[in-house]
């Protein structure tokens, strides 16, 4: 009798690289595929459908480039490559990353990794599995039903033990390396009986398996009339959910039959080294004639390729990983072994493979985040022929692909890129891990480990790390090393540095006769693309009191929180300080109604605008008077949308609660909470931000407003891209770029669930919301400023201000087509401050809820802390200082028109 009892499974960053659910049914789904799955007493169905699988179509155009590749451990290196795709005439850019593992080398081997302590019907994400099982790298593994126990749908062997079999469905290709480290991809069957003590015998039709529809035969429910095996690594009580089956049950423990439950199962999990038999129908029958307590009980079984018709003994094998079609034969791109219609689109994908002499695995990954843009299958295809596979199959894609690996001289493995789903990483089945059981070696390198960015007045903590001739970490701590910086922008003590001005610095460090370097840039202003204070309002009272920590974006996209020391601040209309990121009005100054905190980094400006009202509370749902409805886009889509009372801590307030069923939909489908019918509810002045609480379902979904501005147009606002968190939240939305024209109107708040990635996203769901505010600085900082209309003419010294001539001190010019004009004329005619600093050539203009900062020839410009450009820039002129008045005006504002036979420029407020 071969042995069947658990294994290990699992399914589902910056680097340096060496350059070179509805009660009468379930919904579940295979990585896109859709299966409607018929619970107890519901009526057929069919899992799939047609399998009808099309010819692999080459890719437009697709090319390949290696960036280079680093160790991570003997044996098996991490390759990172820049792919180009060409979709419909433009050029499309993405990252794919590749652990190529040497099955030549004695100390690496791939396994299975399977949920939580090895066990199936439990899941976890890669890293976890990666971290618990010690695996130096891991990737997301084998497809499974999301609504099932946690299974997968293909063959499993990890540790050399048969966990799961395949199940029967057309065109599931598997992974495996045999126990001599052969390599093979192959499309299997199962075939096994049980033998009772009078000889008796009955087929089996798998172990561990969820309930699905098989294909290619004439039974609709996988475990109708049918016979399983249940081992200990399968943990369930429910062998398994929703199987439709009623089943009798055998325990069968160092096999002898110890306990039978006809027509009911057994009421407990499986024990330690014992195995259930599961039947039902005909199955059963055999039971009951041929099966009984303390009589033995063996069992055979193999596995059988498809397409050489050959046995498999599972005891052959090392390990087994279930996928979906085959992707490359022969190095070529293979006709697609099962359709592909609903795992398409553009998206990050996993894949396995080897090279022709079998040497090889590769473990691909291709990334899709907002650094890369996915691949399409047959792009896949171009990728894994491009890097050398010889026959490759598709692994589960989607937002389940996760890669993590283990960087030089690091001790545990982290995530090898962001996710679909950004840093989160899906709980999934099983995955492929890679692990090293080389034994300690020698000394070989040592590297620095630390930020290679840094803002003025940071400090972090740098450490020296070792790594040995087989690649795995190594202690080298205790050789107290020496640090030394050089360059003059970071000062480094016992491995502590600290950033102290702009530019690049070399950290080295030395232990013994070893020494390491790396490099470290400190970001000066001229690297940022914008500064964001946590609130950019706040209320202009003395003794008020708002935490303002300021966070940095760099033109690269990455996102710095700024020292307090790299800070300096500025205080207009009121006096004030800003101590650990919490900023004081100590006094407003007489007259003021509009105060400003300027925070400089490197002469980067932001500034929080401090008025009389800072948030303006919008809607507490405590007293509507308007309809609120349900809506969809979709006609089958079912929900509601009304105020309720509110649950845990909203208890005693009221909500906005919408509920969404959108299991009898498809496509792109919306779930709206509507406010006030067709017409919304008015947003009355200008608004730079918006606050809300959510409850959120975890749902992964879509959350978005949509808003009807005062020029008809519709804009819309993402709230959350992703719906990744459960209970009440609150989200701080910027709405200072969404382009709305002020007054507007909230139209509806909105749930979306995409097409694209649809089976990863819970179709059903509740979410919630109260507390909307906006903050609407016009109602305040803008009050009071002067209305009206100033006309000056090119070369004239005088100024027509609401029909009252006025004289000047310097007249507008013309030059190159840019009309430019001293920023004061304007801020004299329609308020606010002009600030000049002599040292830096630069301009702040504050102007009711705007902070401009220009720089004298100089065409980038910031407002509000964000980083632009236009085409012209101040420039100085026989000593004085000119902006260009369209650009400043518009920005702060106003309308400016031109009167091209005067010459005549005219503002208006």
């Amino acid at each position: 009798m071969n042995k069947v009892v658990t294994g290990e499974k699992l399914k589902g960053n910056g680097r340096t690289f060496k350059s070179v659910t509805a009660k009468k049914w379930v919904a579940a789904s295979l990585a896109g595929v859709l299966w409607i799955m018929p619970v107890l007493g519901a009526e057929g169905s069919h899992w799939f459908g047609p399998t009808k699988a099309p010819v692999a179509s080459a890719a437009e155009a697709f090319k390949t480039t290696k960036l280079g590749e680093e160790v991570i451990t003997s044996g098996a290196i991490m390759m990172k490559y820049k792919y180009t795709a060409t979709r419909s005439g433009k050029n499309i850019n993405g990252l794919a990353d590749v652990i190529r593992v040497d099955l030549n080398n004695p100390y690496v081997n791939v396994d299975v990794m399977t949920g939580k302590g090895g066990n199936l019907t439990t899941r976890q994400s890669t890293g976890g599995m990666a971290k618990e099982t010690g695996a130096v790298a891991a990737v997301n593994g084998d497809y499974f039903n999301t609504g099932g126990e946690g299974a997968p749908i293909g063959g499993q062997v990890s540790g050399g033990v048969l966990v799961s079999t395949p199940s029967q469905l057309d065109g599931m290709y598997a992974f495996a390396v045999t126990k001599d480290r052969t390599p093979m991809i192959d499309e299997f069957s199962f075939e096994g009986t049980v033998t009772a003590e009078d000889g008796s015998q009955f087929q089996l039709a798998g172990i561990n398996k969820g309930a699905y529809n098989p294909e290619g035969t004439s039974s609709t429910y996988s475990h109708s009339n049918q016979m399983y095996i249940y081992t200990d690594a399968w943990t369930a009580l429910e062998r398994p959910r929703n199987s439709s089956t009623t089943p009798t049950e055998v325990l069968v423990e160092n096999g002898v039959i110890t306990q039978i439950s006809a027509n009911a199962a057994l009421p407990l999990a499986v024990p330690k080294g014992a195995f259930i038999l599961r039947s039902h129908g005909l199955a059963a029958k055999f039971v009951t004639e041929h099966l009984a307590i303390g009589q033995k009980l063996t069992s055979s079984y193999a596995l059988k390729s498809k397409t050489t018709n050959q046995s498999l003994d599972p005891a052959n094998l090392q390990m087994m990983i279930g996928g979906h079609t085959i992707l490359v034969n022969n190095g070529k791109a293979a006709k697609f072994s099962r359709s592909i219609s609903s795992i398409g689109g553009y998206r990050a994908r996993t894949a396995l493979g080897y090279s022709q002499d079998g040497r090889y695995v590769y473990v691909i990954a291709v990334e899709k985040n907002a650094n890369s843009g996915g691949v399409s299958m047959t792009e896949l295809q171009s990728f894994m022929t491009d890097i050398g596979v010889w026959k490759g199959l598709n692994l589960d894609g989607g937002g389940s692909t996760t890669m993590v690996d283990r960087p030089l001289a690091e001790t545990s493995a982290t995530l090898s890129f962001n996710t679909e789903y950004g840093t989160e990483q899906r709980s999934i089945v099983n995955g492929l891990g890679v692990y090293t059981s080389a034994p300690q070696g020698e000394v070989k390198g040592i590297k620095i480990s630390g930020s290679d960015v840094l803002l003025i007045g940071q400090k972090a903590s740098y450490s020296l790390k070792g790594y040995d001739t087989y690649y795995n970490p190594i202690d080298v701590a205790a050789g107290n090393p020496a640090w030394t910086s050089s360059g003059g922008s970071v000062t480094v003590n016992a491995g502590e540095a600290t950033a102290v001005k702009p530019g690049t610095a070399k950290l080295t460090a030395k232990s013994g006769s070893a020494s390491a370097s790396t490099q470290v840039t400190v970001l000066g202003g001229d690297d940022l693309a914008s500064l964001s204070p946590t609130v950019a309002t706040a209320p202009l009272v003395a003794g008020a009191s708002v935490s303002v920590p300021v966070t940095a974006s760099t033109k690269s996209g990455a996102k710095i929180t700024v020292p307090s020391s790299a800070l300096k601040w500025e205080f207009v209309g009121f006096q004030g300080a800003v101590q650990d990121g919490k900023l004081t009005v100590n006094s407003v100054d007489a007259g003021a109604t509009t105060g400003y905190a300027i925070a400089r980094y490197d002469g980067f400006s932001t500034a929080v605008v401090l008025s009389t009202a800072a948030a303006t509370s919008w809607e507490n749902f405590e007293n509507v008077t308007y309809p609120i409805a349900f809506t969809s886009n979709v006609a089958t889509v079912q929900g509601t949308a009304a105020v309720t009372a509110g649950t845990a801590e909203r208890t005693g307030s009221k909500v906005l609660s919408l509920t969404y069923d959108m299991t009898a939909g498809s496509g792109k489908m919306y779930a709206y909470a509507q406010l006030n019918g067709n017409t919304g509810k008015s947003v009355p002045a200008a608004a730079t931000s918006m606050s809300l609480d959510v409850m959120g379902d975890g749902s992964l979904n879509w959350l978005r407003a949509e808003f009807v501005d005062n020029s008809g147009a519709t804009a819309y606002v993402d709230l959350a891209k992703i719906m990744d968190w459960n209970g009440w939240k609150t989200l701080n939305l910027d709405l200072s770029g969404s382009g709305i024209k002020f007054p507007a109107s909230l139209k509806r708040v909105y749930v979306v669930n995409v097409e694209e990635g649809q089976d990863e996203r819970a179709k059903t769901g509740e979410v919630a919301f109260d507390n909307i505010s906006f903050t609407m600085p016009s109602l305040s900082s803008d009050a009071g400023l002067p209305k009206g209309s100033a006309s000056m003419s090119i070369g004239s010294k005088s100024l027509l201000l609401n029909g009252t001539k006025q004289a000047i001190d310097v007249a507008p010019i013309e030059k190159d087509g840019t009309t430019y004009v001293p920023i004061k004329v304007v801020m004299d005619a329609f308020g606010g401050t002009a600030m000049w600093d002599q040292t830096a050539k630069k301009i702040m203009v504050l102007r009711g809820a705007k902070a401009m900062d220009l720089t004298v020839n100089k065409k980038d410009y910031t407002l509000n802390g964000k980083r632009q450009s236009a085409e012209v820039s101040p420039i100085i002129l026989q000593s004085r200082t000119l902006v260009p008045l369209r650009l400043v005006s518009e920005q702060l504002g106003l309308q400016v028109k031109w009167e091209q036979k005067t010459k005549t420029v005219t503002i208006e407020s």
